[in-house]
């Protein structure tokens, strides 16, 4: 399981009912609700950097704004409106026969707890350091995962939603009246940042997966893979991506309002 792009095929909205709470039973088998839980302790990591990087320190008024913006239930409405949308809807039951499998089970809960664990940045440089000892070489779980994040384009289909994220923060920034750029400046600006974006994400994604597949043998990670690489497991990375940018472009958005509406409090 893994998250960004855009969609597919025949949305779920159109289809009927029963098409759309599979999807939604699929986004439960996924645990969409405990994977959004770590992206909001993510997400309040990230409000308190920026705040020591642009607003000079936290405050009381700064965390109650990002408490707001990372509401779970926000979260998850959007990503279960945008994956509805995304995936065809002849792909949720295969899908969900997989994800409600001993295998599948088994995935989705190292996925979480990987990610839950790379919130102590301790834990994520030491991932990081895994990897890097491993790239290169010829190690036979690397390989594996290599393919995994071949099959699921996860690079670039990641750059792509930080940078658009970016995008959307910047938007927010001025239309709250703390930024002067015009759209080309923004982008400029958001381009010269894509080579140390996708160095970044190079890493993390590889640490990342090597540390939640670290208990799954060379054949379960070969079955996953090979799963990542069917139609349906790429219909499933699509419509996750789209749902997740969904999410993270907003939640972007109101974060860049947010600063502004703080550095405007600070001035007065």
């Amino acid at each position: 399981m893994f998250h960004r792009a855009f969609a597919a095929a025949f949305a779920v909205s159109l289809a009927s009912p029963g098409v759309a709470q599979t999807a939604d039973d699929l986004l439960d088998a996924l645990k969409i609700e405990e994977t959004v839980a770590v992206m909001q302790a993510e997400g309040r990591d990230y409000g308190r950097d920026l705040a020591d990087n642009m607003l000079g320190g936290t405050s009381e008024s700064w965390e109650a704004s990002v408490a707001r913006v990372y509401d779970v239930e926000a979260m998850e409405e959007a990503v279960r409106t945008a994956f509805r949308e995304a995936l065809p809807e002849d792909m949720a039951a295969p899908l969900l026969d997989f994800f409600t499998s001993d295998l599948g089970r088994e995935v989705v809960t190292l996925e979480i707890e990987a990610r839950e664990a790379m919130v102590d940045e301790d834990v994520e440089d030491a991932a990081r350091e895994r990897y890097r000892d491993l790239e290169g070489g010829d190690d036979v779980r690397l390989g594996l995962v290599e393919d995994f994040v071949e099959a699921n384009d996860l690079v670039e289909q990641n750059v792509s939603g930080a940078l658009n994220a970016s995008f959307a923060f910047y938007n927010g920034l001025a239309d709250g009246g703390a930024l002067e750029m015009s759209e080309s400046e923004m982008l400029s600006e958001i381009w010269s940042q894509e080579e140390d974006t996708r160095n970044d994400t190079t890493e993390w994604v590889h640490a990342y997966l090597l540390m939640a597949y670290g208990p799954l043998s060379e054949d379960e990670l070969t079955r996953y893979v090979e799963l990542s690489e069917s139609e349906a497991g790429r219909a499933l990375n699509r419509a996750l991506f789209a749902g997740f940018n969904a999410m993270y472009n907003d939640i972007s958005y109101a974060m860049g309002l947010a600063a502004a509406s703080e550095m405007a409090a600070t001035d007065l």
